[in-house]
């Protein structure tokens, strides 16, 4: 085990932020405990965006998973400069554990990563891992926890602490100036198998975040499992809301063109849709220090535009896609 690590398995606690500067430092969740001796040098990310919130603290990942895109290292441009030259160890797929075991890190961060508490007793013999917080399932941790208990160990609290402000107050602001969004309902949802995000997920939670509310027949479904839920193509109503928000990881908008009940939702009569392009849905997937600006820069014109009363005003990036309803007049 390397020098910087002991790893002490608790587990009732969730993860405790506390702005402290310095190690060792302690750090509770889903699994256990975890403790962090000294400031870790090889860092390895098998989170699916955890990469992001590292580059925003300026901390290369010795190694990452790759999530999805074209990318050589699956990081989005919003990450690139951040990233720099460096070139990291990519990993994909499944965790391979006696790969991560050769990278020898001294640090492998494990929030939104999926792992099970056998996966995290594996990984915590071989370095000190951060898993999820309590009480939010795999994908539900807030950005801001997890920067913060990234600060923490990284020794970079103060930069963590300042991202946070800034955002938050970006968030504050857009919310203050559209009265209109107040507990207005909206929804981000994948078409085709179609999936809706509830406010215990980071995509949900961007929403709300606005002043929007997640309808509570999504948050509250009793097939809900911590940050989706899947919607039957027979009936639409529960996603049928004063902003619908359409997602595209690559190839949603034949399957929106084709779907059959679509055209009778009240969100496409009223030209109340949005349509999220591949670049604006990842980066509302990865809701990180990183991506945030970019979907509040492309989405918020989006939803004024969607929300403004005027069912015949056209949503840009509808009418750009192709699947803008068609009024008469």
């Amino acid at each position: 085990m390397s020098r910087f690590t002991l790893t002490v398995s608790l587990f009732v606690m969730s993860v405790t932020t506390t702005w402290a500067d310095g190690f060792p430092q302690h750090f509770t969740h889903r699994y256990g405990t975890t403790i962090i001796v000294d400031e870790p040098q090889k860092v390895v990310s098998i989170s699916y965006i955890g990469h992001d919130f590292l580059l925003a603290l300026g901390v290369k990942p010795y190694a990452l998973r790759k999530w999805y895109g074209t990318d050589a290292f699956g990081v989005w441009p919003w990450g690139h400069e951040a990233l720099g030259d460096a070139t990291p160890i990519v990993l994909q797929g499944q965790l391979d554990f006696e790969q991560i075991a050769a990278l020898r890190p001294d640090l492998i961060v494990g929030q939104w990563s999926g792992i099970s508490e056998q996966d995290y007793k594996i990984l915590s013999r071989i370095a000190p891992t951060i898993a999820p917080q309590v009480g939010f399932g795999d994908y539900g941790m807030r950005w801001q926890d997890m920067l913060a208990t990234l600060g923490r160990a990284t020794d970079t609290t103060a930069k963590a602490q300042a991202i946070i402000n800034r955002i938050e107050t970006r968030f504050t602001t857009l919310k203050a100036q559209h009265p209109e969004w107040r507990n207005a309902s909206a929804v981000m949802v994948f078409p085709g198998q179609t999936g809706a995000y509830t406010a215990r997920d980071i995509r949900g939670r961007f929403l709300e975040d606005l002043g929007f509310k997640v309808p509570a027949a999504i948050n509250e479904h009793p097939m809900a499992d911590n940050f989706y839920v899947l919607i039957p193509d027979e009936d639409l109503s529960a996603i049928d809301t004063d902003a619908l928000i359409w997602l595209d990881a690559g190839g949603s908008i034949p399957t929106l063109q084709k779907m059959p009940l679509r055209p009778h939702m009240t969100a496409f009569k009223e030209g109340r849709e949005v349509y999220a392009s591949p670049m604006l849905s990842a980066a509302l997937s990865h809701s990180s220090p990183l991506s945030l600006d970019y979907a509040l820069d492309a989405l918020v014109p989006l939803l004024e535009a969607a929300t403004d009363g005027n069912p015949h005003t056209v949503v840009p990036s509808m009418q750009k896609a192709g699947i803008a309803p068609a009024f008469d007049g």
